[in-house]
């Protein structure tokens, strides 16, 4: 992990494990993240819904750039001693520091119970990125003192479950009727791990 400060109040977090990299947007990115927001995967499965399940507009480069200036103002708050929530990296491959896709801290509970998500840009599925970033996050929540780390993956996402699986997270359960996708009730799986019992604890060897 390598930690230094962009400007005063913000901190810049760099994970990696010499294959893929986890650093925070920046304004920059903001073309990379408005074009896979209008893939139909990210849409379905990581895009805001109406209570009805209709995805919300494609992003434009200023919806985007609003997000990324979101995404710091977290990042600011962090550096100020609080929770890691709402904080999001940018997930690179670590060679070519090509952008490949998104991961990061939906909530942090009083109770130090961290809640995550992630996705990949079409472009680059398959490759294993998804499941890194999710082993290099979680590692990261653990070290600040998450007591537990978490995930949900709506039941006909098999790509993020296994994910979850190969990251080494445990399904706890799966919550009947609790997401709704154009107007159908949606079953949603749970995932956690926790610190003591986390397979993946152990930094691994670049490869």
């Amino acid at each position: 992990m390598d930690v230094r400060g962009a400007d005063a109040d913000i901190p810049v977090v760099s994970l990696s494990d010499g294959v893929v990299t986890l650093r925070p947007w920046s304004r920059d990115d903001a073309g990379f993240m408005a074009e896979a927001f209008a893939d139909p995967a990210i849409r379905r499965y990581n895009g805001a819904h109406d209570r009805l399940g209709r995805p919300a507009p494609p992003l434009s480069i200023e919806d985007a750039e609003a997000i990324i200036d979101e995404f710091a103002s977290r990042w600011r708050a962090f550096g100020a001693a609080q929770p890691p929530s709402g904080v999001a990296f940018a997930i690179t491959d670590a060679a070519s520091g090509g952008l490949v896709g998104c991961c990061g801290v939906d909530d942090w509970s009083k109770g130090d119970v961290a809640q995550f998500g992630y996705w990949i840009g079409p472009g680059a599925r398959g490759r294993g990125y998804a499941t890194r970033a999710v082993v290099l996050l979680t590692r990261w929540l653990f070290e600040l003192g998450a007591a537990r780390a978490f995930l949900t993956v709506e039941a006909d996402n098999e790509a993020s479950a296994a994910v979850a699986r190969r990251a080494g997270f445990v399904h706890e359960g799966t919550m009947r009727a609790h997401s709704v996708w154009q107007g159908e009730r949606i079953d949603v799986m749970w995932f956690a791990a926790l610190p003591h019992e986390w397979t993946m604890r152990e930094p691994a060897e670049p490869t």
